[in-house]
């Protein structure tokens, strides 16, 4: 069984004062539970009572607390109560062990013996925003013996001194099911469930004090921190997710195309680390959340996407690029539906020499393959070279080509021209492709070492992000030809993205005998040659079909350059050019490519969006702030002028409120 816990908004409360007198609640010692069957609980464990752990309601606070004892071996009562007296509502309680405090004296000739010690044993809760009951104070410690119940039980180290516990909500087991539902819901033919370590995270010495310390840390300095914990019902930790504000407000902003890396759970390393990563409007990566994987199976990748998918409110990418593994096939039909689902051709092509390097003629073999996934312009072409490379070499009977054969639609690009991927797989066979931990993740990695280095990781990428901002904002770029394509994109697009359409615009040059083939009405067909190398300095030369239609200035290219990077290609431009079109339709300058785009942008998952309300304005101006924030944080010269700036704003509103 498993249950999340989150808690995805701040935490942090004031204490109330107390607005009531205490009040006294009889005893309640623990009841066992057990279904008509008379079968047992399973033999989990829940979590110790610690400050910070929250409920739904007073009563799932009270049946925790209960379920503990129960295995502890002792009673509990509500010792004292606090109410609003107003609305006789109440707000904080005390739940202790049924041997807490004295009973007064009786005088009555036969007393019954004292039974209570004045145990201290206790949790205190308390009702946070009118809706959750956190756990405010704890004590585990007893004056007196318990009985444990559970003879079998492991002894568990105390709980480690915190002063609170940012955390989330209780891990629900079935033990504390059975209690509020009043049946189990292990059957008697099931038994006791014994845990399969081979599924769990395997934390070493110091791993678990160190995440739960991260989480704790995170929570406490990034409020929209989130994250997940699945616990297995015998109590191991089985899965992780988090994600910071950073990667929460990313997403919003670069939510089109998704990478989802597992290179750690392919390559076996210690650390099981998956990580959701996106493209930014520099062409970098970003990080929208991350994970640790017990196992490597359908039933856990969906958890953990399923968990992502919470953090980001049900917004589903538009397309999601996956290692090819039958596991995360699955669980990506599942969990994104409406998602195009598509296998890095990268790490399809970093397998050949594992998986083909024993095969006499593997270099040629090597050549033909590249041949027809990265030169077939149309998928005639690819399917020409791909049998010619099949029955030369006599490869019928290899199972991972087939494999890839039969999913060729999922990788090979020709398949993919419809797909936006927004730069983010290599469509060429010199270019490569970095994992955004590369440099801080090895095979021996550790959980302690990890999240160490994750805030250093991240501290990196944003400040390569915010240096990039600042070069694309006040830099002038040069340019290298006199096409006015070329000026106009260098007044929109980011540096990065600039220097790749450069590339494009100069490619024009090379592109010649430039000439309309066919006319449907506004449709022409035309054909573009272009000398390309080769192997080697070798070049040769080939032709590219390019479709225009007049009316709309709608064109397309058969290399399909701008579904694969946002950016038109040099065929599509130097058929423009040919038209007498001096500038890029707006409908090819993708606003994620462009300096302003943070400015500019507001997604709030809806089309309908009142420009005039406060919902708009704090979105909008969240959007606009940032750069202010990471320009203040390149030095300490921008960083005082900047708080000097706000200090300055923030005195001007003060004079508003007061007038």
């Amino acid at each position: 069984m498993e249950e999340v816990c989150l808690n995805s908004e701040p935490v942090f409360d004031m204490v109330d004062e107390y607005e009531g007198d205490g009040e006294g609640e009889g005893d309640c010692s623990a009841v066992e539970h057990d279904d008509e069957t008379g079968s047992k609980h399973s033999k989990k464990e829940p979590p110790l009572p610690t400050i910070g752990l929250e409920f739904d309601s007073f009563d799932e606070a009270y049946d925790f607390y209960n379920i503990y004892a129960k295995e502890q071996g002792f009673g509990i009562r509500v010792s004292n109560s606090w109410f609003r007296t107003k609305k006789k509502e109440r707000y904080r309680a005390k739940l202790s062990c049924s041997s807490a405090g004295f009973k007064k004296k009786s005088e009555a000739n036969n007393p019954r013996p004292e039974t209570r010690t004045g145990c201290p044993a206790m949790v205190v809760i308390r009702l946070v925003d009118s809706k959750r009951w956190r756990i405010v104070e704890v004590e585990l410690e007893h004056n007196h013996q318990v009985k444990m119940i559970l003879a079998a039980r492991k002894a568990r180290p105390p709980a480690e001194p915190v002063t609170e516990i940012h955390t989330i909500k209780l891990y629900r087991t079935a033990a504390m099911d059975a209690v509020s539902n009043g049946f189990s819901n292990v059957s008697e033919r099931e038994g006791i469930h014994q845990p399969d370590h081979s599924k769990h995270l395997e934390l070493k010495e110091g791993d678990a004090y160190a995440v739960y310390n991260f989480f704790c840390r995170m929570k406490l300095t990034n409020p929209n921190f989130f994250y997940l914990m699945d616990f297995d019902d015998d109590g191991p930790l089985k899965n992780v997710f988090w994600a910071d504000a950073r990667s929460r407000a990313a997403y919003g902003y670069f939510s089109d195309t998704v990478a989802i890396d597992t290179t750690c759970l392919t390559n076996k390393y210690e650390l099981p680390l998956i990580s959701f990563v996106g493209v930014n409007h520099h062409g970098q990566s970003v990080l929208l959340g991350c994970g640790f994987l017990g196992h490597k199976s359908v039933e856990y990748f969906v958890w953990i996407f399923r968990a992502w998918l919470k953090c980001m409110l049900g917004h589903q990418p538009q397309v999601i690029v996956t290692d090819q593994c039958k596991s995360l096939q699955i669980a990506v039909s599942e969990v994104f539906p409406k998602a195009r689902h598509c296998f890095c051709l990268w790490y399809i092509m970093q397998r050949v020499p594992e998986k083909l390097g024993g095969l006499r003629g593997f270099e040629e073999i090597k050549r033909q393959l590249n041949k027809a996934v990265y030169n077939s312009l149309k998928i005639i072409e690819f399917e020409t070279s791909w049998t010619e490379m099949i029955k030369k070499h006599g490869l019928g009977d290899n199972k991972w080509l087939q494999t890839l054969y039969e999913e060729r639609k999922q990788w090979v690009p020709v398949y993919l021209k419809d797909t936006f991927f927004a730069g983010m797989i290599p469509i060429r066979e010199n270019e490569s492709l970095n994992a955004f931990f590369d440099g801080y993740v090895h095979k021996h990695t550790s959980f302690k070492e990890f999240v160490d280095k994750y805030d250093l990781a991240l501290y990196r990428k944003h400040l390569k992000e915010a240096t990039a901002d600042v070069q694309s904002k006040n830099s002038s770029f040069e340019l290298k030809t006199r096409c006015n394509f070329e000026v106009q994109l260098s007044k929109a697009y980011t540096k990065e993205i600039f220097d790749k359409f450069q590339s494009e615009v100069e490619g024009m040059y090379s592109c010649f005998n430039t000439r309309q083939v066919t006319a449907n009405g506004p449709i022409i067909t035309y054909i573009v040659k272009e000398r390309v190398e080769i192997e080697g300095n070798e070049k040769e030369v080939r032709s590219y079909e390019v479709l225009f239609e007049t009316n709309q200035v709608d064109i397309r290219c058969i290399c399909s350059l701008f579904n694969y990077k946002g950016y038109l290609c040099r065929h599509a431009l130097n058929v423009l050019n040919y038209n007498g079109v001096e500038e890029v339709p707006s409908r090819y300058i993708l606003r994620r490519w462009c300096k302003d785009f943070k400015f500019q942008h507001v997604d709030l998952g809806s089309t309908d969006i009142d420009v005039y309300g406060p919902v708009y304005r704090r979105s909008h101006f969240h959007n606009c702030a940032v750069p202010i924030v990471e320009g203040g944080a390149q030095s300490e010269e921008q960083y005082k002028i900047a708080l000097h700036e706000l200090q300055e704003l923030l005195n001007k509103f003060n004079l508003v409120d007061d007038s």
